[in-house]
């Protein structure tokens, strides 16, 4: 359970900073709501791949790329609520082991798309030991910007690795980037294979 020592303070947008700022060619997948809108705080790019609204399978879309472009390194940004409902996920990939996939939860411990509803997190629940338990090569829950740094290069390193970062419930200014999934299939494609 998290403890008043143990305070979900990361600031969610200096994370996703933090970690994709130097992502190269990686191909990023975002979960649903804040998760998304973090990334493309950071910079909207032609090779990160928003689910938007498909809450329970960013961590399934990123294992599909994983395994279908295995030279590229594949981040999956999603939230701590879309992470619960699709823990079935961390068997699957931990049982294909992909090398390239990485998995970091911002963790808020809250619902934020429906109302700011306390997650199992909040109660205890420990999703990195769960990918642990499943077989991950390298698990971690992240309290401090300073824990972070020192697990960004490991997001980069042999996976599966999967990260809990337990970031503030403080709002961040909305950044949209597209949202028109026919728009957003076809210049990840381009971005990715080059034209048809």
């Amino acid at each position: 359970m998290t403890t008043a020592n143990k305070k979900p303070l990361i600031d969610r947008r200096k994370a996703a900073a933090a970690i994709l700022a130097k992502r190269g060619d990686a191909l990023v997948v975002t979960g649903l709501g804040a998760p998304t809108w973090d990334a493309a705080a950071v910079g909207d790019s032609a090779l990160n791949f928003y689910t938007w609204g498909g809450m329970g399978c960013a961590a399934m879309v990123g294992l599909g790329m994983a395994l279908a472009q295995p030279k590229r390194r594949v981040i999956v940004i999603t939230g701590d609520g879309e992470m619960l409902m699709a823990l079935g996920a961390l068997a699957t990939i931990a049982a294909q082991q992909p090398r390239n996939l990485s998995i970091v939860v911002m963790d808020n411990e809250h619902y934020g798309e429906t109302g700011m509803q306390v997650t199992h997190t909040a109660l205890g629940v420990d999703m990195a030991g769960m990918a642990k338990a499943a077989g991950f090569r390298a698990t971690a829950t992240v309290h401090t910007m300073a824990e972070l740094k020192s697990w960004v290069p490991k997001i980069y390193s042999a996976g599966p690795v999967f990260v809990d970062l337990k970031v503030s419930t403080d709002r961040a200014p909305l950044v949209l980037p597209p949202r028109d999934g026919t728009l957003l299939k076809l210049r990840f494609r381009q971005a990715l294979l080059g034209e048809a």
